[in-house]
């Protein structure tokens, strides 16, 4: 029999009510699924506040947990659906929203995904300024499908079996949705990169 996902492990051990393993698993996702809400939702605060609720939603009924797949993808599926509700309630309340999406001020709060600023040049710095711009707003233009695809591929090395559960789509759509994705980032960000290839982690 094949050896149980450890998180899978530790979810069962929060549906027995074990508050610490349900702080064990907060603690290691956490930050992985702000950092790919932020970059859904262009929302640092937004982010947060979402990645709160997908742990909320994971104890409210963790008693209907059942080990069928690894836990990241059950997560990562709650926070997408989420994720996706939020949006539509924006499209339904664009006004809500707008200056959040591209106030400044929430850059200090936004999770950190680039180098560590302390130890960059000015010129560096600016020059790294431009291209995270660069590629968040590239990222931002991929169809929702790709974009989640992406973060996924990228913040939490997912197989693409994994990625396929979370999407609800075949195997060889994802593989087309993440390789159509990189060559569209390749494409907007070769003015930035000088290899071309798209690497930002």
């Amino acid at each position: 029999m094949a050896e149980i996902d450890p998180d899978a492990a530790l979810m069962l051990r929060v549906k027995q009510g074990d508050a610490a393993a349900f702080e064990e698993l907060v603690e290691k996702y956490k930050q992985p699924l702000v950092n790919v809400l932020y970059r859904t939702l262009r929302d640092a605060t937004e982010a947060e506040d979402l990645a709160q609720n997908v742990f909320v939603q994971v104890y409210k009924f963790a008693d209907r947990y059942r080990v069928e797949a690894k836990f990241s993808t059950w997560l990562f599926t709650i926070a997408r659906n989420l994720g996706l509700n939020e949006i539509r309630r924006r499209s339904r309340h664009p006004a809500e929203s707008l200056d959040a999406v591209t106030d400044p001020a929430e850059e200090s709060s936004m999770p950190r995904q680039f180098e560590d600023r302390r130890n960059v040049s000015a010129p560096d710095r600016l020059m790294n300024d431009e291209l995270a711009s660069k590629v968040e707003e590239a990222l931002a233009a991929l169809p929702e499908n790709q974009r989640t695809a992406i973060l996924l591929f990228k913040e939490k090395d997912m197989s693409y079996e994994e990625i396929s559960e979370i999407l609800g789509c075949s195997l060889s759509a994802t593989k087309s949705l993440i390789h159509r994705g990189r060559e569209t980032l390749k494409d907007k960000l070769k003015p930035y990169l000088k290899t071309g290839v798209w690497n930002e982690s």
